[in-house]
Protein backbone atom coordinates (compact mmCIF):
# COMPACT_ATOMS: atom_id res chain seq x y z
CA UNK A 1 0.00 0.00 0.00
CA UNK A 2 1.21 3.48 -0.84
CA UNK A 3 0.29 6.21 1.63
CA UNK A 4 0.66 9.80 0.50
CA UNK A 5 0.20 12.12 3.43
CA UNK A 6 3.23 14.38 3.10
CA UNK A 7 4.41 14.79 -0.51
CA UNK A 8 1.18 15.98 -2.07
CA UNK A 9 -0.05 17.48 1.16
CA UNK A 10 2.10 20.53 0.69
CA UNK A 11 0.69 21.15 -2.79
CA UNK A 12 -2.94 21.29 -1.69
CA UNK A 13 -2.22 22.99 1.66
CA UNK A 14 -0.21 25.70 -0.04
CA UNK A 15 -2.85 26.32 -2.67
CA UNK A 16 -5.72 26.51 -0.17
CA UNK A 17 -3.79 28.64 2.30
CA UNK A 18 -2.78 31.14 -0.36
CA UNK A 19 -6.38 31.39 -1.60
CA UNK A 20 -7.68 32.19 1.88
CA UNK A 21 -4.83 34.61 2.56
CA UNK A 22 -5.63 36.48 -0.66
CA UNK A 23 -8.84 37.92 0.74
CA UNK A 24 -14.37 15.55 -3.15
CA UNK A 25 -21.64 3.91 -6.34
CA UNK A 26 -21.56 1.97 -9.28
CA UNK A 27 -21.36 3.29 -12.70
CA UNK A 28 -20.66 2.65 -16.36
CA UNK A 29 -17.75 4.18 -18.23
CA UNK A 30 -18.71 7.75 -17.42
CA UNK A 31 -17.50 10.53 -15.21
CA UNK A 32 -19.76 11.25 -12.26
CA UNK A 33 -20.03 12.51 -8.68
CA UNK A 34 -18.21 15.03 -6.49
CA UNK A 35 -17.34 15.12 -2.77
CA UNK A 36 -16.60 18.33 -0.84
CA UNK A 37 -15.32 18.35 2.77
CA UNK A 38 -15.37 21.53 4.89
CA UNK A 39 -13.19 20.89 7.94
CA UNK A 40 -11.64 24.36 8.31
CA UNK A 41 -14.49 26.20 10.03
CA UNK A 42 -14.96 26.46 13.81
CA UNK A 43 -18.62 25.39 13.89
CA UNK A 44 -18.81 21.84 12.52
CA UNK A 45 -17.22 19.31 10.19
CA UNK A 46 -19.55 19.13 7.21
CA UNK A 47 -19.29 17.24 3.94
CA UNK A 48 -21.37 17.13 0.78
CA UNK A 49 -21.52 14.96 -2.32
CA UNK A 50 -23.36 14.61 -5.59
CA UNK A 51 -24.49 11.36 -7.18
CA UNK A 52 -24.46 11.57 -10.98
CA UNK A 53 -25.95 8.61 -12.82
CA UNK A 54 -27.67 7.67 -16.11
CA UNK A 55 -30.60 5.99 -14.36
CA UNK A 56 -32.11 5.76 -10.89
CA UNK A 57 -29.80 4.06 -8.39
CA UNK A 58 -32.97 3.34 -6.39
CA UNK A 59 -31.69 5.30 -3.37
CA UNK A 60 -33.24 4.44 -0.02
CA UNK A 61 -32.27 6.20 3.21
CA UNK A 62 -31.47 3.35 5.55
CA UNK A 63 -30.68 3.28 9.27
CA UNK A 64 -28.71 0.19 10.23
CA UNK A 65 -28.28 -0.73 13.93
CA UNK A 66 -25.17 -2.26 15.44
CA UNK A 67 -24.91 -6.02 15.91
CA UNK A 68 -25.79 -6.93 12.31
CA UNK A 69 -24.11 -9.92 10.68
CA UNK A 70 -22.79 -9.25 7.19
CA UNK A 71 -21.35 -11.32 4.39
CA UNK A 72 -18.95 -9.32 2.23
CA UNK A 73 -19.03 -11.96 -0.47
CA UNK A 74 -22.71 -11.52 -1.36
CA UNK A 75 -24.23 -9.14 -3.86
CA UNK A 76 -27.91 -9.37 -3.07
CA UNK A 77 -28.77 -13.04 -3.46
CA UNK A 78 -25.68 -13.74 -5.57
CA UNK A 79 -22.36 -15.00 -4.18
CA UNK A 80 -19.62 -13.01 -5.92
CA UNK A 81 -16.70 -13.91 -3.63
CA UNK A 82 -16.52 -17.69 -3.56
CA UNK A 83 -13.29 -18.15 -1.61
CA UNK A 84 -12.81 -16.68 1.86
CA UNK A 85 -15.48 -13.94 1.84
CA UNK A 86 -15.22 -11.27 4.52
CA UNK A 87 -17.75 -11.75 7.34
CA UNK A 88 -18.32 -9.47 10.31
CA UNK A 89 -20.76 -8.19 12.92
CA UNK A 90 -21.27 -4.44 12.92
CA UNK A 91 -19.91 -2.53 15.92
CA UNK A 92 -21.63 0.74 15.06
CA UNK A 93 -24.99 1.84 13.74
CA UNK A 94 -25.15 4.04 10.67
CA UNK A 95 -27.39 5.92 8.25
CA UNK A 96 -26.67 5.38 4.56
CA UNK A 97 -28.06 5.88 1.09
CA UNK A 98 -28.22 2.49 -0.57
CA UNK A 99 -27.49 1.75 -4.22
CA UNK A 100 -29.69 -0.79 -6.02
CA UNK A 101 -30.44 -2.28 -2.61
CA UNK A 102 -27.15 -4.19 -2.47
CA UNK A 103 -24.64 -1.71 -1.06
CA UNK A 104 -24.02 1.72 0.45
CA UNK A 105 -22.98 4.63 -1.73
CA UNK A 106 -22.89 7.25 1.01
CA UNK A 107 -23.43 7.71 4.73
CA UNK A 108 -21.95 7.93 8.22
CA UNK A 109 -21.98 6.07 11.52
CA UNK A 110 -22.79 6.91 15.13
CA UNK A 111 -19.14 7.74 15.89
CA UNK A 112 -18.95 10.34 13.12
CA UNK A 113 -17.07 8.41 10.42
CA UNK A 114 -18.44 9.04 6.92
CA UNK A 115 -17.79 7.29 3.61
CA UNK A 116 -18.57 8.14 -0.02
CA UNK A 117 -18.10 5.92 -3.08
CA UNK A 118 -17.42 7.70 -6.38
CA UNK A 119 -16.61 6.43 -9.85
CA UNK A 120 -13.01 6.11 -11.11
CA UNK A 121 -12.34 4.54 -14.50
CA UNK A 122 -8.71 3.89 -13.57
CA UNK A 123 -9.69 1.57 -10.70
CA UNK A 124 -7.92 -1.79 -10.76
CA UNK A 125 -8.35 -3.91 -7.62
CA UNK A 126 -5.83 -6.45 -8.92
CA UNK A 127 -6.13 -10.25 -9.05
CA UNK A 128 -7.99 -12.05 -6.29
CA UNK A 129 -5.81 -13.09 -3.35
CA UNK A 130 -7.81 -15.79 -1.51
CA UNK A 131 -5.51 -15.54 1.51
CA UNK A 132 -7.31 -12.30 2.37
CA UNK A 133 -11.05 -12.08 3.14
CA UNK A 134 -12.77 -10.78 0.01
CA UNK A 135 -15.11 -7.78 0.20
CA UNK A 136 -17.32 -7.01 -2.78
CA UNK A 137 -16.89 -3.31 -3.62
CA UNK A 138 -20.55 -2.41 -3.02
CA UNK A 139 -20.00 -3.08 0.70
CA UNK A 140 -16.62 -1.36 0.89
CA UNK A 141 -18.04 1.79 2.52
CA UNK A 142 -20.40 -0.17 4.77
CA UNK A 143 -17.57 -2.37 6.05
CA UNK A 144 -15.75 0.71 7.33
CA UNK A 145 -18.87 2.33 8.78
CA UNK A 146 -19.69 -0.90 10.61
CA UNK A 147 -16.26 -1.32 12.15
CA UNK A 148 -14.33 1.97 12.46
CA UNK A 149 -14.80 5.14 14.49
CA UNK A 150 -12.05 7.22 12.85
CA UNK A 151 -10.17 7.53 9.58
CA UNK A 152 -7.09 6.01 11.24
CA UNK A 153 -9.06 2.95 12.31
CA UNK A 154 -10.66 2.63 8.88
CA UNK A 155 -7.31 2.68 7.08
CA UNK A 156 -5.94 -0.01 9.40
CA UNK A 157 -8.98 -2.19 8.67
CA UNK A 158 -8.42 -1.94 4.92
CA UNK A 159 -5.14 -3.81 5.31
CA UNK A 160 -7.05 -6.85 6.57
CA UNK A 161 -9.37 -7.38 3.57
CA UNK A 162 -9.26 -7.29 -0.23
CA UNK A 163 -11.82 -5.24 -2.14
CA UNK A 164 -13.19 -7.24 -5.08
CA UNK A 165 -14.77 -5.96 -8.29
CA UNK A 166 -18.50 -6.67 -8.62
CA UNK A 167 -21.14 -5.94 -11.25
CA UNK A 168 -24.88 -5.25 -11.20
CA UNK A 169 -27.26 -4.03 -13.90
CA UNK A 170 -24.30 -4.03 -16.27
CA UNK A 171 -22.37 -1.55 -14.11
CA UNK A 172 -18.94 -2.49 -12.76
CA UNK A 173 -17.88 -1.24 -9.34
CA UNK A 174 -14.81 0.67 -10.52
CA UNK A 175 -14.91 3.11 -7.61
CA UNK A 176 -12.67 5.01 -5.26
CA UNK A 177 -13.56 5.94 -1.70
CA UNK A 178 -13.46 9.16 0.34
CA UNK A 179 -13.71 8.94 4.13
CA UNK A 180 -13.63 11.54 6.88
CA UNK A 181 -14.40 11.69 10.58
CA UNK A 182 -15.75 14.11 13.17
CA UNK A 183 -12.25 15.48 13.90
CA UNK A 184 -11.90 16.58 10.26
CA UNK A 185 -9.37 13.91 9.32
CA UNK A 186 -9.73 12.72 5.72
CA UNK A 187 -8.49 10.08 3.31
CA UNK A 188 -8.91 9.24 -0.36
CA UNK A 189 -8.42 5.56 -1.21
CA UNK A 190 -7.81 4.36 -4.76
CA UNK A 191 -6.66 1.13 -6.37
CA UNK A 192 -4.35 1.81 -9.30
CA UNK A 193 -2.60 -0.99 -11.20
CA UNK A 194 -3.71 -3.43 -8.52
CA UNK A 195 -2.14 -1.42 -5.69
CA UNK A 196 -3.93 0.50 -2.95
CA UNK A 197 -2.95 4.17 -2.87
CA UNK A 198 -3.98 6.29 0.13
CA UNK A 199 -3.94 10.08 0.38
CA UNK A 200 -4.34 10.73 4.10
CA UNK A 201 -4.68 14.15 5.72
CA UNK A 202 -7.13 16.95 6.54
CA UNK A 203 -6.10 18.81 3.37
CA UNK A 204 -7.62 16.20 1.02
CA UNK A 205 -11.05 17.83 0.87
CA UNK A 206 -12.15 17.49 -2.74
CA UNK A 207 -12.72 14.35 -4.82
CA UNK A 208 -14.39 13.86 -8.20
CA UNK A 209 -13.45 11.21 -10.76
CA UNK A 210 -10.77 10.54 -13.37
CA UNK A 211 -7.87 11.06 -13.60
CA UNK A 212 -6.30 9.57 -10.48
CA UNK A 213 -5.90 11.76 -7.41
CA UNK A 214 -2.20 12.42 -8.02
CA UNK A 215 -3.04 13.85 -11.42
CA UNK A 216 -6.00 15.85 -10.11
CA UNK A 217 -3.75 17.55 -7.56
CA UNK A 218 -1.12 18.32 -10.19
CA UNK A 219 -3.78 19.91 -12.41
CA UNK A 220 -5.18 21.88 -9.47
CA UNK A 221 -1.73 23.21 -8.68
CA UNK A 222 -1.55 24.75 -12.14
CA UNK A 223 -4.40 27.11 -11.24
CA UNK A 224 -3.68 30.48 -9.63
CA UNK A 225 -6.19 31.01 -6.83
CA UNK A 226 -3.75 33.07 -4.76
CA UNK A 227 -5.65 36.33 -5.23
CA UNK A 228 -9.25 35.34 -5.93
CA UNK A 229 -11.58 37.98 -7.32
CA UNK A 230 -14.69 38.05 -9.48
CA UNK A 231 -12.32 38.12 -12.45
CA UNK A 232 -10.51 34.91 -11.47
CA UNK A 233 -11.06 32.46 -14.35
CA UNK A 234 -12.58 29.14 -13.34
CA UNK A 235 -13.13 26.00 -15.44
CA UNK A 236 -16.84 25.80 -16.02
CA UNK A 237 -17.53 22.49 -17.70
CA UNK A 238 -19.00 19.36 -16.09
CA UNK A 239 -15.99 17.08 -16.58
CA UNK A 240 -14.31 15.74 -13.44
CA UNK A 241 -11.21 17.95 -13.64
CA UNK A 242 -13.31 21.12 -13.96
CA UNK A 243 -15.57 20.15 -11.09
CA UNK A 244 -12.56 19.33 -8.89
CA UNK A 245 -10.97 22.74 -9.43
CA UNK A 246 -14.19 24.70 -9.11
CA UNK A 247 -15.09 22.95 -5.84
CA UNK A 248 -11.59 23.59 -4.46
CA UNK A 249 -11.83 27.30 -5.30
CA UNK A 250 -15.23 27.82 -3.67
CA UNK A 251 -14.42 25.72 -0.61
CA UNK A 252 -11.38 27.88 0.11
CA UNK A 253 -13.55 30.99 0.13
CA UNK A 254 -16.44 29.89 2.35
CA UNK A 255 -17.28 32.36 5.16
CA UNK A 256 -17.27 31.15 8.77
CA UNK A 257 -20.75 29.80 9.61
CA UNK A 258 -22.55 30.82 12.79
CA UNK A 259 -25.05 27.95 12.79
CA UNK A 260 -25.87 24.62 11.13
CA UNK A 261 -28.24 26.22 8.67
CA UNK A 262 -25.44 28.36 7.23
CA UNK A 263 -22.93 25.48 7.21
CA UNK A 264 -25.22 23.10 5.34
CA UNK A 265 -26.36 25.84 2.96
CA UNK A 266 -22.71 26.55 2.10
CA UNK A 267 -21.76 22.95 1.39
CA UNK A 268 -24.93 22.31 -0.64
CA UNK A 269 -24.28 25.48 -2.64
CA UNK A 270 -20.95 24.06 -3.78
CA UNK A 271 -22.51 20.65 -4.46
CA UNK A 272 -25.09 22.34 -6.66
CA UNK A 273 -22.36 24.36 -8.39
CA UNK A 274 -20.63 21.15 -9.49
CA UNK A 275 -23.83 19.25 -10.32
CA UNK A 276 -24.88 18.25 -13.82
CA UNK A 277 -28.34 19.71 -14.67
CA UNK A 278 -31.10 17.13 -14.68
CA UNK A 279 -31.99 16.12 -18.22
CA UNK A 280 -28.96 17.87 -19.72
CA UNK A 281 -27.77 16.24 -22.98
CA UNK A 282 -24.44 15.01 -21.64
CA UNK A 283 -24.96 11.30 -22.17
CA UNK A 284 -23.13 11.42 -25.48
CA UNK A 285 -20.15 12.91 -23.64
CA UNK A 286 -20.07 10.06 -21.12
CA UNK A 287 -21.34 12.32 -18.32
CA UNK A 288 -24.71 11.99 -16.62
CA UNK A 289 -27.06 14.24 -14.67
CA UNK A 290 -27.02 14.57 -10.90
CA UNK A 291 -29.57 12.24 -9.31
CA UNK A 292 -29.22 13.49 -5.72
CA UNK A 293 -27.06 15.47 -3.32
CA UNK A 294 -26.27 14.77 0.33
CA UNK A 295 -24.77 16.81 3.15
CA UNK A 296 -23.61 15.54 6.54
CA UNK A 297 -23.01 17.41 9.79
CA UNK A 298 -20.52 15.06 11.42
CA UNK A 299 -20.34 17.15 14.57
CA UNK A 300 -24.07 16.97 15.33
CA UNK A 301 -24.72 13.76 13.37
CA UNK A 302 -27.41 14.89 10.96
CA UNK A 303 -27.88 13.64 7.41
CA UNK A 304 -29.34 15.89 4.69
CA UNK A 305 -30.65 14.61 1.37
CA UNK A 306 -31.81 16.44 -1.76
CA UNK A 307 -33.33 14.48 -4.63
CA UNK A 308 -32.80 16.44 -7.84
CA UNK A 309 -36.40 15.99 -8.94
CA UNK A 310 -37.81 17.16 -5.61
CA UNK A 311 -38.08 20.82 -4.52
CA UNK A 312 -37.28 20.01 -0.89
CA UNK A 313 -34.26 19.19 1.27
CA UNK A 314 -34.94 16.57 3.93
CA UNK A 315 -32.86 15.54 6.93
CA UNK A 316 -32.65 12.97 9.69
CA UNK A 317 -30.99 13.00 13.12
CA UNK A 318 -29.01 9.79 13.66
CA UNK A 319 -28.91 10.33 17.44
CA UNK A 320 -32.69 9.87 17.63
CA UNK A 321 -32.69 6.32 16.22
CA UNK A 322 -32.31 3.12 18.21
CA UNK A 323 -28.96 1.74 17.08
CA UNK A 324 -28.55 -0.99 19.69
CA UNK A 325 -28.16 -4.64 18.65
CA UNK A 326 -31.52 -6.16 17.75
CA UNK A 327 -33.12 -2.83 16.85
CA UNK A 328 -34.99 -2.81 13.53
CA UNK A 329 -33.57 -1.53 10.27
CA UNK A 330 -35.40 1.70 9.39
CA UNK A 331 -36.14 2.85 5.82
CA UNK A 332 -37.31 5.96 4.01
CA UNK A 333 -37.84 6.30 0.27
CA UNK A 334 -36.84 9.90 -0.56
CA UNK A 335 -38.71 9.82 -3.88
CA UNK A 336 -41.76 11.48 -2.35
CA UNK A 337 -42.49 15.09 -3.24
CA UNK A 338 -44.46 15.52 0.00
CA UNK A 339 -41.36 15.03 2.15
CA UNK A 340 -39.77 18.17 3.55
CA UNK A 341 -37.61 19.17 6.50
CA UNK A 342 -36.96 16.84 9.42
CA UNK A 343 -38.09 13.35 8.41
CA UNK A 344 -36.58 11.44 11.34
CA UNK A 345 -39.99 10.29 12.53
CA UNK A 346 -41.10 9.22 9.04
CA UNK A 347 -38.73 6.23 8.74
CA UNK A 348 -40.48 2.86 8.76
CA UNK A 349 -39.35 -0.55 10.01
CA UNK A 350 -37.95 -2.79 7.27
CA UNK A 351 -39.31 -6.29 6.86
CA UNK A 352 -35.74 -7.43 6.26
CA UNK A 353 -32.27 -5.92 6.06
CA UNK A 354 -31.12 -4.92 2.56
CA UNK A 355 -27.71 -6.60 3.12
Amino acid sequence: MKTKNNTVRGIVLGLMASAVAGFSAWQPTAEACSRILWNTNEFAVVVGRTMDWPESTEPILTVLPSGMNRDGGRLGSEVVVQDNPARWTSKYGSIVTTVYGVGSADGFNERGLAAHMLYLTATDFGPRDPSKPGLQAGLWAQYLLDNAATVEEALALLDTVQVVLAEINGHKSTVHLAIEDATGDSAIIEFVNGEQVVHHGREFRIMTNDPTYDEQIALLNQQDFSNPTSDTPLPGNVRATDRFQRAAYYTALLPEPTNEREAIASILAIARNVSVPFGAPYKGFGIYNTEYRTAINLTQKRYFFELTTSPNVIWADLTKFNLSPGAPVMLLNPDNIALSGDVTEKFQKASEAPF
